[in-house]
């Protein structure tokens, strides 16, 4: 995180120096993962022999690029987790700390016997990786992370006395000793007990990872399966071939917007569409929807203080301008390269390529009604326009031109046959880092990179710490055959394709709400892929719907996340960020309406993906 580096290096205390050594390690992992493939992009062009094995390779370079980054993310207090400050008085707030302080422990401990059992099962079994590496060498990363995470957890508990404190870490190590040495009880008895309490708990401030983790991990327990299978899930979701995409084009994303590509590419935008009434709000919606695929909360933390003002200035009312950056915010995640996308099209087992076309008509009607409802509030407020000046525009436009590119090359990458989407997503890499550096020259690699990269690896490390314990919880739910039973209970009380189409928005608003996008897929898309086939909806028309419907639960109360991002980046109470989004909110649910009951918005573009 900026900052942390120079206070860091001013005096290494012992306490320091395992997050010193994760980060040492996180930063070349990252880098790697990038040059790996573009490498092998390159050596191929050339008819050239790659690295041996670079593709496994890379694969295992993300789960160590997860678990250093879900360590360094528990060590800077930034695990995934519902706001206790907006759930829970304030004289409680510490009670709420100490208690979810002790289940994170808990869980994390338990995890990481867990993974250490996975990993001495892979040492007897004698796999290997490329390059004569013992596949469990690469496996040892997983119960270190999660018993870093623990440690940290530990360190962390505070603003409470002493024995207060003791009995936090208490529990913590408490709760494994009994799960792992008293008599099994007959009956499901913890699990009545123990679910409850984490759901309880979560509602509190426990971590979304402690969560699912804790809730697979009794399920497991109860019924007498090993519970090695979590890592084990985690492992086979974390290290498939597809996924090193995902850190791949957030760090991309990162490196762009640290080297100021968000500042000129807004600009450009302006030049272009300020002359409109409501065209700053214009250029707000599309500059936001270029930036989403780095994270919503990279688009409202990065280029939220520049854009208030800038509204408030040009007459637009403060509640407008915070609503519509809320409600801009998460616009990109049906274009490429969204990481949503990606995602569910690995884990459904979609095409990539069709899902991003399906995703491009929903995806421009989504920015369409932002930017009408900015139209109609700029004409409403006689706001200030600035003149067109076609010689400025063009400057604009060739200041910016290596970043305007950028979706271009992305798009060559997944749709013109060069490369696979992990070779796209490096090649991106290497584009922005060169470009930001020897280009745009506001990017310093010795200043800068590896501060940026830590931080990409903090954010994709919290993501996909949840992805992978979520897919335990998930496989548990297949071999209980969860799916085939709520399928037959919608087949006996829903008889309308609508009728489902409606009760799916609904829940996934309430999950979108509470639950981050990557692990609400993980958890969600098992369930309802065996019911929509059943009504004959296109999987990729339900994959559209999933994610705009998860798009829209970034701005739903309590705790859409784009509403928490909010609150924090401009000082303003849950509940005036509510009252300024709702509008957004509103035009947004009905562009999900369309896209969920207009099946040729998704379908329009897929004969040009067959």
């Amino acid at each position: 995180m900026p900052g942390e580096s120079e206070r860091e290096s001013e005096v290494i205390s012992p306490a320091a120096l395992p997050r010193r050594l994760e980060r040492g390690l996180a930063v070349p992992a990252i880098s790697l993962m990038a040059l790996l493939p573009a490498s092998e992009l390159v050596s191929r062009a050339l008819g050239l022999d790659g690295v041996p094995g670079s593709s496994v390779l890379v694969q295992h370079l993300t789960l160590w690029v997860a678990f250093l980054g879900a360590s360094l993310t528990a060590a800077s207090g930034r695990l995934l987790s519902l706001s206790a400050n907006t759930l829970v008085p304030e004289k409680w707030a510490n009670a709420a700390r100490l208690l979810t302080s002790g289940l994170t422990i808990s869980v994390a401990i338990c995890l990481a016997w867990a993974s250490l059992q996975f990993v001495l099962s892979q040492r007897a079994a004698g796999n290997m990786l490329a390059l004569g590496i013992p596949r469990w060498m690469a496996l040892v990363v997983m119960p270190a992370g999660f018993l870093l995470i623990a440690l940290r957890v530990m360190s962390q508990v505070t603003g409470a006395s002493i024995p207060a404190r003791v009995w936090a870490i208490a529990l913590g190590l408490l709760v494994p000793l009994v799960l792992g040495f008293a008599p099994h009880p007959d009956g499901p008895i913890l699990v009545w007990i123990g679910i409850p309490a984490l759901l309880a708990a979560t509602m509190l401030g426990l971590p979304v990872f402690a969560t699912l983790g804790g809730i697979a991990l009794l399920l497991l327990w109860n019924g007498d399966m090993p519970v090695a299978a979590i890592p084990v899930e985690a492992y086979k979701v974390v290290a498939s071939p597809m996924l090193p995409s995902l850190p791949l084009f957030t760090l991309a994303g990162y490196l762009l917007v640290e080297g100021g590509a968000s500042l000129r590419l807004l600009r450009v935008y302006t030049a272009l569409f300020g002359w409109l009434p409501g065209g700053l709000p214009i250029a707000t919606a599309i500059a936001c929807a270029i930036f989403t695929f780095a994270g919503s909360g990279v688009t409202i933390v990065s280029m939220g203080g520049l854009l208030l003002p800038m509204l408030v200035k040009s007459r637009y009312p403060e509640s407008f301008s915070i609503g519509l950056i809320n409600g801009s915010g998460s616009l990109g995640l049906l274009f490429p390269p969204s990481l949503p996308i990606i995602l569910y099209g690995i884990y459904s087992r979609t095409a990539i390529s069709s899902l991003f076309l399906g995703g491009l008509l929903p995806g421009l009607l989504m920015v369409a009604l932002v930017c009408a409802w900015g139209v109609f509030q700029g004409l409403r407020h006689g706001v200030v326009r600035s003149r067109f000046s076609l010689p400025e525009a063009r400057l604009d436009i060739w200041q910016a031109k290596w970043e305007l590119a950028v979706p271009a090359i992305v798009l060559v990458g997944l749709f013109g046959g060069l490369g696979t989407l992990v070779e796209a997503g490096a090649i991106t890499v290497v584009y922005s880092f060169l470009v930001e550096w020897l280009v745009s020259k506001e990017f310093s690699p010795r200043r800068d990179y590896g501060r940026v990269a830590v931080e990409c690896v903090i954010v994709v490390g919290g993501v996909l710490l949840i992805i992978g314990v979520a897919m335990g919880f998930t496989n548990y739910l297949l071999i209980a055959d969860v799916p085939a039973m709520l399928t037959a209970w919608v087949k006996a009380n829903v008889h309308s394709k609508y009728v489902f189409l409606l009760l799916l928005n609904l829940v996934l608003l309430i999950k979108g709400s509470f639950m981050d996008v990557f692990s609400a897929i993980i958890v969600m898309v098992p369930l309802i892929t065996p019911i929509a086939e059943t009504f004959g909806i296109d999987p990729v028309q339900l994959a559209i719907i999933f994610v705009a419907n998860l798009e829209l639960g970034y701005l739903t109360p309590p705790v859409g996340i784009n509403l928490c991002l909010s609150a924090y980046a401009f000082k303003k109470p849950m509940t005036a960020v509510y009252r300024a989004t709702l509008p957004f909110y509103l035009i947004l649910l009905f562009g999900v309406l369309l896209i969920t009951y207009v099946p040729w918005l998704t379908t329009a573009l897929m004969s040009f993906g067959r």
